[in-house]
């Protein structure tokens, strides 16, 4: 594999040199201090920025063709692939990397692109380092990073790092840690001229668009409260295939073990979340939960069930809800009560009504997830061609930290503010040092007044 010219550590000693004050872009180095390094210093620390497609004259731009590269090529990996393809033209794909061999078989199912997928078997990349060969390859222009998401903030700093644009899914962090790491990475993304666009694809429905900017002018008077929910039925558990290592089975199953997935708050219902920051123009000051499990496996440190009252700044409540529980009623819901009305916003394509107090039905709207999905895809690509490319990682790190805000709170059974969060708390999920051959501790799930703040 070839070195970049500068490495991960040689950076992290200039920045430190640069400015001893402030800390390194490592999750080690952010629990030293809260704060967050200035897009300033970023600017700072020895990006340049590359071409961002090739193919064609610069001047002709819809020729250019963007190549891209996919980590971790699972539901939701193909999922984007296919959105991608299906939305854009003079796309294709060109390299993949996954943990599993197997899951190469997808460049058979694309057929249907026809001119948009050559993957040479030399870069299908297997194994825990296949992203370095993705994010070293000057062929790739655009890196898919779908792959479980405690993973995903180094690996965001380090596709930054290779003048990469991006597609990252949400969550985009876990923990603390992984936030001031993506707060990092969007601060160089944006000093670097590189696209970062995040998996939040209800940004782009044009249901919730519409009845957002309703909100926002004031349709349903001033916000009091609401309330949100995600709930569903049970989700996949996969058994431990014979001879797997601890931390292989982890990733393997990744969503039942916090470090990797964040629970169901974070890993699913970040979406609500998501949708309710939007809403209220930032995030919450404080929250308050709790939950617990019933029918989770052995084995699994999942709750299955969270429920937490977010406290907004103007002290405006929204009470939360999100569980998987198999033989219960689904909700997929955000309810926002205003001093006129009420707007109701319903997950998937169920689409979004405003109501006067007395029910009286003021506008609607159908929605269409497969488009949003597929539109989140368009304008990543059309802001590379533009030469100004969209950086939203900050705001999708910003919900999955709200989202985390309350899985720490329900538990631990405390009271917990994002100052808190943000400028004190030193929890760090991910192993200092990743060794797929290494054991895990026995997975243990939390016990609120037994689980400390940390």
């Amino acid at each position: 594999m070839k070195e970049r010219s500068v490495t991960r550590q040689q950076e992290i000693d200039t920045t430190e040199a640069q400015a001893p004050s402030e800390q390194p872009s490592t999750r080690r180095g952010f629990l030293k201090s809260g704060s967050v390094l200035s897009a300033g210093l970023a600017a700072g620390a020895g990006m340049v920025s590359t071409r961002p497609v090739r193919g064609a004259e610069p001047e002709d731009t819809e020729k250019q063709v963007v190549r891209i590269g996919v980590v971790g090529v699972g539901g939701r990996g193909s999922g984007a692939i296919n959105d991608s393809l299906s939305i854009n033209e003079n796309v294709k794909l060109t390299a993949l990397a996954d943990l599993s061999e197997g899951k190469f078989g997808i460049v058979d199912r694309l057929k249907k692109f026809e001119g948009k997928v050559d993957v040479d078997p030399s870069k299908m990349h297997v194994g825990i380092d296949g992203y370095k060969r993705i994010l070293d390859d000057p062929d790739v222009d655009l890196v898919f990073l779908t792959m479980p998401p405690g993973f995903r903030p180094d690996y965001l700093v380090e596709a930054v790092d290779a003048g990469k644009h991006v597609f990252a899914e949400k969550p985009t962090c876990v923990d603390p840690a992984g936030y001031r790491t993506c707060l990092f990475a969007d601060a160089k993304a944006k000093s670097n001229k590189t696209a970062i666009v995040t998996g939040t694809q209800y940004r782009r429905q044009t249901n919730y668009v519409e009845a957002i900017k309703r909100i926002h002018e004031g349709q349903i008077g001033d916000i009091v409260g609401g309330t949100t929910r995600y709930c569903s039925n049970g989700i996949w558990f996969k058994p431990r295939p014979e001879g797997m290592t601890d931390t292989e089975y982890q990733v393997f199953n990744w969503m039942h073990y916090i470090w990797l997935s964040g629970d169901q708050i974070t890993e699913q219902a970040v979406h609500n979340i998501d949708t309710i920051n939007w809403i209220m123009g930032g995030p919450p000051e404080s929250a308050y939960g709790s939950g617990g499990r019933f029918t989770r496996p052995e084995g699994s440190e999942m709750w299955d069930s969270i429920s937490v009252d977010y406290i907004y700044p103007g002290n405006r409540m929204i009470s939360f809800k999100c569980r998987q529980i198999p033989g219960t009623k689904g909700d997929n819901s955000n309810v926002i009560y205003g001093t006129k009305g009420i707007a109701t916003i319903y997950g998937a394509n169920q689409g979004a009504t405003i109501t006067d107090r007395d029910g009286n039905e003021l506008w609607s709207m159908k929605g269409d997830l497969s488009a949003a999905y597929k539109q989140e895809h368009k304008d990543l690509v059309d802001s590379i061609r533009a030469g100004e490319p969209i950086v939203e990682l900050a705001a999708t790190a910003e919900s999955s930290l709200t989202a985390t805000l309350g899985r720490v709170a329900a538990y631990t059974g405390q009271d917990v503010t994002w100052d808190f969060l943000t400028n004190k708390s030193k929890l760090n999920l991910f192993p200092e040092k990743l060794d797929m051959k290494a054991s895990r501790p026995e997975p243990k799930f939390a016990v609120p007044g037994e689980t400390k703040l940390i």
